[in-house]
């Protein structure tokens, strides 16, 4: 990869990896348009530059990433108990992110196959975009009052399994779980934003160790520092502006017009498939 393929590649990850739309489906148009092969380092880096998207969350939500419960724990409650009312938020995120964990390491040979078919990406697309249209229907727009308690985190976790498909998109998943739970459109959003940090940390760690324990796996890494570093920081800086772009329009226009974009990106998949193009996943 060039430094402008490089560049490419980062901006569409940074723009797509919170948004209900499929990075994944993302990733084979850009790779196929831009004729980049699918070697050992691109599927490397795909993973890797997540980092970048995962810490421009950490860092647009600073003051709530890190932040304890500093009110009285309920009165009668045990060291356990006082502990996990001090520790609220990462207690639910890491109530959320089980389902995925347990499962993504019971199934991930399944995962893995269905990840090499271009097809499953394309028709999810687009099944998820037609559910995407009718999304704001199907559900309210909440309640503000709506607390998130440890089993909308863990039912939010559920739902967060179904995007191990390829093309559901992670995004939508978790924030369809969360508007299921009766939160609003924002505040399942940030959850969403929220459980991706340890859910992609954990996945693209995984993703790395098994790249690189493999052979020239560290010799890869420091040939292409350069070009890992760039691609972190592009997707971080993308990131960030797409999850304050994202925040601001669902909460003002709903999904619909995601729907249609998802619809769009798999009709397109399917039509450079038709006409003999050979797709791939990096």
């Amino acid at each position: 990869m060039n430094t402008l393929e490089t560049i490419i590649v980062a901006i569409v990850e940074g723009l797509t990896e919170f948004l209900p739309v499929s990075s994944t489906g993302h990733m084979i148009i850009t790779q196929n348009l831009l004729g980049v092969e699918s070697t050992e380092f691109v599927k490397a880096f795909t993973f890797i530059i997540q980092f970048g998207a995962i810490l421009s969350v950490v860092v647009l939500y600073w003051k709530r990433f890190f932040r304890l419960n500093h009110t009285p724990a309920p009165e009668g409650a045990s060291a356990l108990g006082k502990f996990l009312h001090k520790y609220d938020f990462y207690w639910k995120l890491f109530v959320a992110f089980i389902p995925a964990a347990v499962l993504g390491l019971l199934f991930n040979d399944m995962i893995d196959a269905m990840l090499e078919s271009v097809t499953v990406v394309a028709v999810t697309l687009i099944l998820g975009g037609i559910f995407m249209l009718f999304c704001d229907r199907i559900f309210n727009k909440g309640d503000e009052k709506t607390a998130l308690t440890e089993k909308r985190a863990f039912w939010i976790g559920m739902f967060q399994c179904i995007s191990m498909i390829p093309g559901v998109s992670r995004s939508m998943a978790t924030i369809v779980g969360g508007m299921a739970q009766k939160l609003t459109r924002k505040d399942a959003a940030e959850f969403s934003f929220f459980l991706a940090v340890p859910t992609m940390f954990a996945a693209t760690l995984f993703k790395m160790l098994k790249i690189f324990t493999g052979e020239n796996g560290m010799e890869m890494l420091r040939e292409h520092a350069g070009t890992l570093v760039i691609g972190n920081v592009v997707a971080f800086i993308v990131a960030m502006l797409a999850i304050k772009f994202f925040i601001s329009f669902v909460t003002k226009y709903g999904f619909k017009a995601f729907g249609w974009y998802r619809i769009i990106v798999g009709g397109i998949i399917l039509a450079m498939m038709l006409t003999g193009h050979e797709l791939t996943i990096a």
